[in-house]
């Protein structure tokens, strides 16, 4: 089978309502896809509530433990809730994991898996991820396959596609710079230390969109603040993006010239796994429904808030119903909050929207025996 041929046993698209953000402005000659994305699954095992900080030498025990996709399947998963139709390439392990991820996406989530495939004895990758006090700690075995870098020839037309800085850039990613598709582009800690900012821009080339973490972005523009990272980067790209934590997201549109600000939404948080993966998937989602910037930063910022409510990664994001909820009960009720998401009563759905599945402990149980 061609690295882009249609699977023949791909899973169908699931039953279930979907709210679609862009419903008014889809046309008959739309792309077939509004996102795809490339990269690594991996079968995430999230342990909480540990009774202390794993120690050398000793057992603890966890309050809390669940099991889901991971890596790109945060982000496939937390756009397609937000009602994209998102097309994924990424490999897939012959094993129970591979089954599990690839049975979840396709079927429980909705997310085109045509561009992905099986590799044959390859296994799953898998992370480990230990919560304590707010922070984690991750553990990971993984072998890259050989097919990862041949999945896609040709990719197929979307609104958008995201790429990671952190592999090598394909041919494909290029042609669709030149065709002046949307790229959204990450890039993670530099593992080297070297904060190499001429290979930066070289990566960022064709991109429209870099959103970095303020210690990320102020170690490759060498500077001291994140609003002078920001700086640095709209020079290199249309919309640049910076994460702050509790301090919120600031940004940089090249189109209007203008810096934004859009402060953190305050919210318990229980598990920060896959965080970035969901606000990543509401900047994309305000980006094709054509949102001000500002629009699309505070979706993002929501989604984000109310994924680490839950654990999970790519189970923790959020849908609609989500959304509705949170404003109803929360937004619109809060004067700090409600004249800044007032935006959402021209979004949201009037109807009720099915809840998303979370994680849970294990792979599933037997319906009987």
């Amino acid at each position: 089978m061609s690295s882009t041929a249609r699977d023949p046993l791909r899973p169908g698209p699931p039953v279930r309502a979907q709210h679609d953000p862009l419903s008014a402005l889809r046309k008959d000659d739309d792309p077939e896809f509004d996102v795809f994305l490339t990269g690594t699954v991996f079968f995430d095992i999230i342990f909480l509530g540990l009774e202390a900080a794993p120690q050398r030498g000793t057992e603890v025990w966890a309050s809390g433990m669940g099991s889901g996709p991971g890596g790109v399947a945060n982000l496939a998963v937390a756009a397609s809730r937000l009602g994209l139709r998102t097309s994924l390439a990424a490999a897939f392990g012959e094993d129970l994991y591979g089954d599990y991820c690839r049975q979840t996406l396709g079927i429980q989530e909705g997310v085109d898996l045509a561009y992905s495939r099986y590799v044959t004895g390859w296994h799953s990758p898998v992370t480990v991820s230990m919560v304590y006090q707010q922070d984690r700690t991750m553990v990971t075995h993984g072998h890259v396959p050989e097919v990862q870098s041949r999945l896609v020839t040709h990719a197929p037309q979307s609104r958008a596609s995201y790429i990671d800085l952190g592999h090598e850039r394909q041919p494909w990613v290029d042609t669709i710079a030149a065709q002046g598709g949307l790229l959204f582009a990450d890039l993670g800690w530099d593992p080297e230390d070297r904060w190499d900012i001429g290979r930066l821009r070289e990566s960022l080339n064709g991109c429209h969109a870099f959103s970095p973490n303020a210690m990320e972005a102020m170690s490759y523009t060498r500077t001291d603040t994140p609003e002078d990272a920001l700086a640095k980067l709209a020079e290199i790209v249309p919309l640049a993006v910076v994460t702050c934590g509790s301090d919120g997201v600031i940004a940089h549109d090249q189109e209007t010239g203008s810096m934004v600000h859009a402060p953190a939404v305050p919210v318990d948080a229980l598990d920060p796994t896959g965080a970035g993966d969901v606000f990543m998937a509401g900047l994309i989602t305000g980006s094709v429904a054509g949102w001000p910037v500002e629009h699309r930063l505070r979706l993002a910022n929501l989604g984000a808030a109310l994924s680490v409510r839950h654990f999970g990664g790519a189970l923790a994001a959020p849908g609609w119903g989500d959304i509705a909820t949170w404003w109803k009960e929360t937004g619109s009720r809060d004067p700090a909050l409600s004249d800044a998401y007032t935006f959402l009563e021209d979004v949201l759905p009037d109807y009720d929207v099915p809840e998303v599945s979370r994680a849970i402990a294990t792979l599933g149980f037997r319906s009987g025996r």
